[in-house]
């Protein structure tokens, strides 16, 4: 039985409570509404052609004859998207990024990967808008794909792209197109110096493969285009506001003109921020008159959608014999995919995050490659970063003799500690989540037998902001209706409600949340970068704020008073100097109407002080060296909350993220052949852990308020998924005596490592 832990340092009445999900009824009943569950009357059905090489050109797109196939009403390609005419004098210094942004929906010039959209069909049923693609007739050029981020970086490489000229970290322009889209530096103190102060030094090459976010529903997507030029959008996302924006950058339509329905969502994991089907039902949509469904198949996700990115690193770590790290000099080179935009600048910002160094580097390129255009997936970046410098910090402790933990007690990151890129922490929970995983009784539990290990990581990811929205109002029975504009993945409802709940000083139970279009509320970002909770929680704060000013002004009216003699505590509104006026908040509610209207607060913000968030996992596994097969015995995660505000939702984010990065560390990757094509895209063969792979994950909240937010929250959805990839891949080096620097650590992998070393 898995032992869930909060160490607590203040107690609210809702806050920290862990009450029932709003939405838990209409989902385990099925009546929640997902994309693939809408059908508009009129309903035309889509499907897309892809491409079936990895770099081609395309010279010419034939669609008479699927055009004249029964019951085909439409079918577009390229051409029929506005950049098709559009000159790069005409879009200006924004040229590049549409131009890319729209030739990931349907592909111009070139194929750049596997599955990249070429045309695309409506018809009347799916099985004639299938039995159209394959009349489609498209004359490619088939090229020389590039797969690999370090031959993608060679002078010569196959070009994706002849007019992509990198950036460089000084803000100039290369003067040669390469794959190479954009190179990063970050330097602090003198690493040369570091180095020559170092009694021990480690530096080690890693590679990490692409791996999926494995959400279980496919992308989806309804569109409406009605004759007086408004666009109505359905679909699955973690930012309707992000679809409607980028939408109407795509097809030049103005932003008034879109209404974007976030459905309910069957997993994201950040996979969902970017979104590929939206403009191209859209545009069917316009062409046809009638609404416009597309759908993607299992295969389509796996070779159509974004994946993380394949990593090379170096990392180089110095310290002196009493464990102090002297330097740190890390290289990351991440692929972007098709176009640029890997996740190398969150991975440099977040590797070295949780050491205090005097000297440090960091070097990062942006590079692309003909694979599928990267896209978030949970704290992006930072669980390869951290996999190549933890792992070479649990070296340079088994070299030192010394105790992973005390190691990093030594170098943790506290507060007023400055970061190798320029900021300095706040108030951050590192250390206290250190000394919670020396005390627990999993660390200090021996681990006997042969071929088992033990591996220590500490991760990081620094949580945003962003803009948030929300409107509560006063309902005559004394509940409140909560609208906000944050797409529901991981349980937001009930932790923003019971912000909500825990400012105005009502039970949970009366506050009715609900998630709504684009157009009833004000603009919100995604619900992503472990933002949703801290900033739409604390929208929903001020809203209540608001509501609770609201309040007193109407008793103040009622009792003939000023407002300032009218106190509002614990949902009792009172008279300051008269005790016998005083009402409940349910008995001015019924008063609201007859005494003024309605009370509506309201709230849009751009919330700073966003917490960071530190954790730190122990893995146990066992190897067998025969098959090579990894075991995990035992998992724990220890990570700094901030405020829990629903302490179980937090423990599922903990041990969902645990579950994914046990995946990537053992078994998941994109396998390509030497045509560039995935030959795993199925999740048969792509490999995700199952229950029957799986210990029972203990979980350790740790709460280190964070000075930033009312409640002290920070987020907590990105950073569990980064430390299994480093515990786990240095527990299975401790286990078979073999440091494995490549991931996934499969028995493959492993059986080869030990026969390389003369195991």
């Amino acid at each position: 039985m898995a032992s869930n832990v909060v160490l607590s340092e203040v107690e609210y009445n809702v806050v920290g409570k862990r009450p029932v999900r709003p939405d838990g009824v209409d989902k385990v009943t099925g009546r929640a509404q997902y994309g693939a569950d809408l059908h508009l009357t009129g309903l035309l059905h889509a499907r897309v052609l892809r491409s079936p090489y990895a770099h081609a050109r395309i010279n010419s797109i034939d669609t008479s004859a699927a055009e004249a196939h029964p019951g085909v009403r439409a079918v577009v390609t390229a051409r029929d998207l506005p950049f098709a005419s559009l000159t790069k004098e005409e879009l200006g210094g924004d040229y590049q990024r549409l131009k890319f942004a729209s030739d990931n929906f349907l592909a111009s010039g070139k194929a750049l990967y596997k599955g990249h959209a070429v045309a695309a069909v409506a018809a009347d049923t799916v099985h004639a808008a299938e039995a159209a693609l394959a009349l489609i007739k498209v004359d490619y050029e088939e090229l020389q794909p590039v797969m690999d981020v370090q031959e993608a970086m060679k002078a010569g490489a196959p070009l994706l792209h002849g007019d992509l000229l990198h950036t460089t970290y000084m803000g100039n322009a290369s003067d040669d197109p390469s794959n190479i889209a954009a190179y990063l530096k970050f330097e602090k103190g003198d690493i040369e110096q570091g180095f020559a102060a170092a009694d021990v030094v480690v530096e080690r090459e890693f590679e990490t493969a692409s791996v999926h976010q494995g959400y279980i529903e496919p992308h989806n997507a309804t569109a409406f285009w009605n004759p007086d030029g408004q666009l109505t959008i359905w679909c699955s996302t973690q930012g309707s506001f992000v679809v409607r924006n980028n939408t109407a950058d795509v097809l030049r339509h103005p932003v008034s003109r879109i209404k974007v329905v976030p459905m309910e969502i069957g997993g994201g994991f950040g996979g969902k921020v970017t979104f590929y089907l939206e403009p191209v039902a859209a545009v069917l949509s316009r062409i046809t008159g009638r609404p416009v469904k597309l759908l993607m198949s299992r295969t389509e996700v796996f070779e159509g959608s974004g994946p993380a990115p394949g990593t090379w690193m170096k990392a180089k770590i110095g310290a002196t014999r009493d464990g102090k790290i002297t330097a740190a000099h890390v290289t990351l080179a991440f692929e972007a995919g098709a176009f640029p935009g890997s996740p190398v600048m969150a991975g440099a910002t977040c590797g070295l995050a949780a050491f205090d160094l005097e000297n440090g580097a960091i070097e990062g390129y942006d590079v692309v490659v003909n694979k599928p255009k990267t896209a978030a997936y949970r704290a992006p970046g930072s669980p390869q970063a951290a996999f190549a410098i933890e792992s070479v910090i649990d070296e340079l402790c088994q070299k030192l003799d010394m105790d992973p933990i005390e190691f990093r007690l030594r170098n943790a990151s506290k507060e007023g500690t400055r970061k190798v890129e320029g900021p300095v922490f706040q108030k951050v929970g590192l250390v206290e989540c250190l000394e919670a995983a020396r005390n627990h009784e999993h660390y200090q539990a021996p681990l006997e037998g042969p071929n088992r290990g033990r591996g220590l990581a500490a991760g990081f990811w620094m949580n945003r902001g962003f803009h948030s929205s929300c409107n509560i109002t006063v309902n005559p029975d004394g509940t409140v209706s909560l609208i906000e504009g944050s797409v529901d993945i991981g349980g937001t409802r009930a932790s923003i409600a019971q912000q909500a709940a825990e400012t105005l000083g009502i039970p949970y139970e009366d506050v009715k949340p609900t998630v709504v279009d684009t157009d009833s509320v004000g603009y919100t970002m995604v619900t992503g970068g472990s933002r949703t909770t801290f900033a739409t929680g604390w929208a929903a704060i001020k809203a209540a704020e608001d509501v609770k000013q609201q309040m007193v002004e109407r008793a103040a009216q009622i009792w003939d008073t000023d407002p300032e003699n009218v106190e509002y505590q614990d949902a009792v509104i009172s008279h300051l100097s008269d005790p016998e006026l005083r009402m409940t908040f349910k008995e001015l509610a019924r008063q609201i109407y007859p005494t003024g209207g309605a009370i509506t607060g309201t709230a849009s913000l751009d919330p700073a002080g966003e917490g960071n968030s530190f954790s730190v996992h122990i893995a146990d596994v066992e190897v067998d060296p025969d098959t090579g097969k990894t075991t995990v015995l035992r998992y724990t995660a220890i990570q700094d909350a901030g405020k829990a505000v629903h302490p179980s939702y937090v423990e599922g984010q903990m041990q969902g993220g645990v579950v994914q990065g046990i995946g990537w560390a053992l078994n998941e990757e994109y396998f390509f052949n030497d045509r560039g094509h995935m030959a795993n895209s199925s999740f048969l063969d792509y490999r995700m852990p199952t229950s029957l792979d799986l210990p029972m994950i203990d979980t350790v909240i740790v709460e280190v308020a964070n000075p930033g937010h009312p409640y002290g929250v920070r987020g907590v959805g990105e950073v569990p998924i980064v430390p299994p990839l480093a515990a786990v891949a240095s527990a299975v080096s401790r286990a078979i005596g073999v440091r494995m620097d490549k991931l996934p650590v499969n028995p493959g992998a492993i059986l080869e490592a030990r026969w390389a070393n003369g195991h």
